[in-house]
């Protein structure tokens, strides 16, 4: 369930994530296959563009925590809904904490900002320090460097009993950032894969298993920052 505090909301269950990916079906059908599904998932939200910028240390740690299959593992990303460049007003910035096959997310509120080609790591920076979360995230924040942004259209379904959520993700984009500067953008599109997500707490997995029968999508340990990070040839040998 998720619950909001002073300056951050939760995700106060751990909860698994199957990912699977659907290069030969487009969305429109991968929908059609949701709503003839056995446990009638049905949209539950309206289509929105996530934003993302994907923070790592200068040995991309996190990177090689992924790519290796560590048990235990972070990832750090500020997000935005909407239009990719503007005036963000409700800014996140998110912890995805893994242990083994679930996870938990928490999120901080950030200050709003102006997301143009003048907007730098400096300033990214000065955002997280005087927003209102926790001293401890600040300081390990100082060690990290924002080094992908990625961006994809989303849509959400959810089962009759509400227990199982689906995500479908489109039209993603990533962007690579030089020298910690966003002032220049190389972009990578992948218009033509899609993402589906399903998300449930960890005491339904028994059930999940039933549910993913009847998805005709392959299982696979997709992480968009992973992929995006691979595009650009970014990481350290």
């Amino acid at each position: 369930m998720e619950q909001q505090n002073t300056g951050y909301t939760r995700l106060d269950n751990y909860r698994y994530e199957r990912k699977f990916t659907a290069d030969i079906i487009d969305a429109f059908n991968a929908e059609q296959i949701l709503k003839i599904h056995p446990a009638f998932f049905s949209e539950i939200f309206h289509e929105r563009y996530i934003n993302n910028v994907y923070f790592d240390t200068p040995r991309f740690d996190f990177y090689y925590d992924n790519v290796e299959g560590k048990n235990e593992r972070i990832k750090f990303r500020v997000r935005w809904y909407g239009d990719l460049f503007g005036k963000i007003e409700k800014p996140i910035l998110e912890l995805k904490i893994k242990k083994s096959n679930v996870g938990i997310k928490k999120s901080y509120f950030l200050k709003p900002f102006e997301f143009n080609e003048d907007f730098n790591f400096a300033i990214l920076n000065k955002i997280i320090q005087n927003s209102d979360i926790p001293e401890e995230i600040k300081l390990k924040m100082q060690n990290l460097q924002p080094v992908l942004v990625n961006r994809y259209s989303r849509k959400y379904f959810a089962d009759i009993t509400n227990d199982f959520r689906i995500t479908i993700d489109k039209e993603i984009s990533f962007f690579d950032i030089k020298n910690n500067n966003f002032s220049y953008f190389s972009e990578v599109k992948d218009l033509s894969n899609l993402v589906i997500e399903l998300k449930y707490d960890e005491n339904l997995n028994e059930k999940a298993s039933e549910i993913a029968n009847y998805l005709p999508f392959r299982l696979t340990k997709n992480s968009k920052y992973v992929t995006g990070i691979e595009q650009f040839n970014y990481t350290i040998d």
